[in-house]
């Protein structure tokens, strides 16, 4: 691990079975249908840290602003519907880029854009700001829209990665300031869905007629401009990043159903197994991979079958610690904030009556 974030965990890792488990510091509310966490992300107060914002996804529910302490400061809600069988705007994953907060409005196809501050947010987004994938308001209503998503700042330019729900694609957006922002789309890419297994048979992944394996989880390492990606029943990528366009994607860890047999049964809606599985995948990943985030030159992924999360070496993509979090289950999105904060926040997708985040300091 780097030497920061080793230093700032080792008091968690100590005396630790094989795979730690770390007890939250805070647990946010839970919260109920319609409202739905899914992705968390961190404001850093620039004058005052102790009085920094973790913002939170809740689906339909809006966008939560939380203090340190786990307390809901407000909720900002999602869009309604624009007409009477059209969908509501449905808030996916969020991410933090220096005073805004980027969101991926899933119902709507839409990026949203919020003004944070010690209050909570504000929304700047430009009210004539178009769908991302749909071409058409009708089309937004089947849902291949706007899911996960990734801000930074690469060449200079402020960008944010959104991929599009139950497909294969990711599209990079540059932001567009004015009295109120905007993202303006310049590039797309197409993971795979098919893969020549080591055997040499193609393996296609397993899926619901007519949808392909989707990309959430996501981060862009600024120093090195590079774009990590989890596909969701395939492993994560690392793709080289400009601000106009992406480089050759590289598949670094896989996970460990990559390449095994599987169908889609109808009646349960789900891929079952249908051969034994011929070990070609990881290690370390249960389907799905999703949540990613870095800290210094470290990147977690969250191994959402199996409830862990798994730390890499980000220059080799070593396995150096996995490790669970008491109660939290499931978890979709995380976020990592180092120096005088120290804070890890992630999604607790498994609650008794509902979802919320749990929050670890260290």
């Amino acid at each position: 691990m780097s030497s920061s974030l080793a230093l700032a965990l080792v008091p968690l890792f100590l005396t630790a079975p094989a795979t730690p488990v770390i007890t939250p510091t805070v647990i946010t509310q839970t919260f109920e249908e319609p409202a739905d966490a899914d992705d968390p992300a961190i404001w850093v107060n620039p004058r005052n840290t102790e009085r920094s914002v973790v913002l939170g996804t809740l689906k339909e529910g809006g966008l939560a602003a939380f203090d340190l302490n786990g307390r809901t400061i407000g909720v900002h809600p999602a869009p309604l519907p624009p007409t009477p069988d059209a969908k509501p705007g449905r808030f996916n994953n969020v991410d933090v880029l220096g005073d805004l907060a980027f969101v991926s409005d899933r119902g709507r196809d839409r990026i949203r854009v919020f003004q944070v501050d010690e209050r909570g947010v504000r929304d700047v987004t430009n009210p004539a700001t178009k769908p991302v994938f749909s071409k058409t308001e009708a089309e937004v209503d089947d849902q291949h829209t706007v899911y996960g998503l990734a801000a930074g700042r690469v060449g200079g330019k402020d960008v944010v990665v959104t991929s599009r729900r139950n497909e294969t694609s990711i599209a990079l957006l540059q932001v567009v300031k004015g009295d109120r922002y905007d993202t303006r789309k310049v590039s797309t890419l197409d993971l795979p869905s098919t893969f020549t297994l080591p055997d040499g048979r193609a393996w296609t992944v397993c899926g619901e007629p007519g949808e392909g394996p989707q990309v959430e989880g996501m981060v862009i390492d600024e120093r090195t401009n590079t774009l990590y990606a989890a596909q969701e029943d395939v492993g994560i990528w690392r793709i080289p990043l400009r601000n106009n366009g992406f480089g050759k994607p590289q598949l670094v860890d896989k996970v460990r159903t990559w390449g095994a047999p599987q169908k889609y049964n109808p009646e349960t809606e789900e891929c079952e197994a249908d051969g034994p599985n011929p070990g070609f995948g990881g290690k370390w990943l249960e389907a799905d991979a999703e949540g990613l985030t870095i800290a210094d030159d470290v990147l977690l992924a969250s191994s959402q079958g199996d409830s862990r999360f798994v730390a890499y070496r980000k220059a080799d993509m070593k396995p150096l610690q996995d490790f669970k979090i008491a109660d939290v289950e499931h978890s979709d999105g995380a976020d990592i904030v180092l120096g005088k904060l120290n804070l890890l926040v992630v999604h607790d997708g498994e609650r008794p009556n509902g979802t919320g985040f749990a929050f670890i300091r260290f």
